[in-house]
């Protein structure tokens, strides 16, 4: 859409956190509503055992095939939950948890994704969207806002200690809505990962709220089609956008709030004669391009020239990505990528309007999103509230987990079934 985008378990001995799941396995796709049926048997063939599905997970699937549907149901009784934090030690939140333990192909295990996940509340939520994008050969990097409250960082904190390939940041900003600091939160993590030992292909950025609409596999496949070129989706300003970066803005923080500040000043022109454009904060970056984040001088200029703007992360990645000869770039590129789903306020005549609520003008999913969420070519969706409108959540999740396991190349084991 052309607009950019606004348990935690007891410690394991550090040689079992070292260890690392290997292999190779692989998912092939199925699309839309579908997905939330099993495959059932030709005729001739025979019958094969029935998928361990949980009571509470067959449930589920009755209702979220209702829902997407668009008919009525009644959620009711237990939902899929991970084991409350701090109950169980990390062998047994894996498990009890149904996070995969090896790759589901070989494909992705040759292509290996980091990703960065920006969060600052929800917990549950958090725990939700992390599951759902698990791999054991990816590497995942997790920015916790320096604001948020102790207990949030601890539950985080926990969550990541039972995983050797997630980690938390290693410098932690206090993040203002749209300052630098959201911008430099990310960068934070991108050091991280490139000292994280994993050769990834690429990296992808994301905020606490965020939830995927692909598995692994099809993201791969995704990504693969782009040949090595960086997704920053964007075009030249708007006028109404310009003055964010003629006037200099200031971070201003209080005990109960915080928010930008522009002040009278005139900013002096880009570093390098730069063009600057306007974008999503989110983006899919290249190892080669990263590398250059770091070491270009027009990068670290462009980055030093944007610490006093409004909302850095909306023109720092498309801009450095148009420029010809880096690596990576598209000088020519604009909106595509499919990369986040989101239903504007201002754009119902699009998507047929919200049937959760609206935040910041963006819609907060309901369970009568669903249909238009299932029916999406995007690799993720924006918001969702996990307490909220649960069942939108876990029917995604359900709807995902199957597609993986439908089409796996490995053996399933029974723990990766809800």
């Amino acid at each position: 859409m052309s607009r950019s985008e606004g348990r935690s378990c007891s410690r394991l001995p550090s040689a079992m956190l070292r260890r690392k799941a290997p292999c190779l396995a692989a998912v092939a796709l199925l699309s839309g509503l579908s997905a939330l049926l099993l495959l059932r048997p030709s005729p001739s063939a025979a019958p094969e055992p029935a998928p361990p599905w949980s009571p509470e997970s067959r449930s589920l699937r009755a209702a979220c095939e209702a829902l997407a549907g668009a008919g009525k149901a009644f959620v009711w009784g237990p939902r899929l939950r991970t084991p409350p934090n701090g109950s169980a030690a990390c062998r047994e939140y894996l498990l009890g948890g149904h996070y995969l333990s090896r790759p589901l192909s070989a494909e992705e295990a040759a292509f290996p994704l980091a990703y960065v996940l920006t969060i600052h509340k929800d917990f549950g939520t958090f725990e939700r969207v992390f599951r759902a994008l698990y791999a054991p050969h990816n590497v995942y990097c997790v920015h916790v806002d320096e604001k948020a409250p102790a207990g949030f960082k601890r539950a985080v904190g926990r969550l990541l200690d039972c995983f050797p390939n997630a980690f938390p940041a290693s410098r932690a900003e206090p993040v203002v809505y749209a300052g630098i600091s959201r911008l430099q939160a990310d960068l934070n993590c991108m050091g991280d990962l490139r000292r994280s030992g994993v050769r990834w292909e690429y990296l992808l950025n994301m905020c606490g709220q965020d939830f995927p609409l692909r598995t692994n596999r099809e993201m791969v496949r995704h990504l693969k089609r782009f040949r090595g070129k960086n997704i920053t989706p964007g075009i030249l300003p708007p006028a109404p956008i310009t003055v964010r970066t003629k006037h200099v803005y200031r971070e201003h923080m209080s005990k109960g709030a915080s928010h930008m500040v522009r002040t009278p000043a005139l900013k002096p022109p880009p570093p390098h004669n730069l063009t600057i454009y306007f974008g999503s904060a989110y983006v899919a970056l290249t190892w080669p391009f990263v590398e250059f984040l770091f070491q270009d001088r027009r990068a670290l200029d462009l980055l030093e020239w944007s610490r006093d703007t409004y909302s850095p992360d909306e023109h720092f990645w498309v801009t450095l990505n148009r420029i010809p000869g880096v690596p990576g770039s598209m000088p020519n590129a604009s909106w595509e990528g499919d990369l986040r789903a989101i239903k504007w306020s201002d754009m119902t005549d699009l998507h047929g309007g919200c049937h959760g609520h609206y935040v910041r003008n963006i819609c907060i999913y309901g369970t009568g999103d669903l249909r238009w969420l299932l029916n999406s070519k995007s690799l993720f969706a924006n918001k969702f509230e996990l307490e909220t409108y649960p069942p939108t959540v876990e029917c995604l999740e359900l709807v995902l987990r199957e597609r993986a396991l439908n089409q796996s190349e490995v053996p399933v084991e029974p723990s990766w079934y809800f």
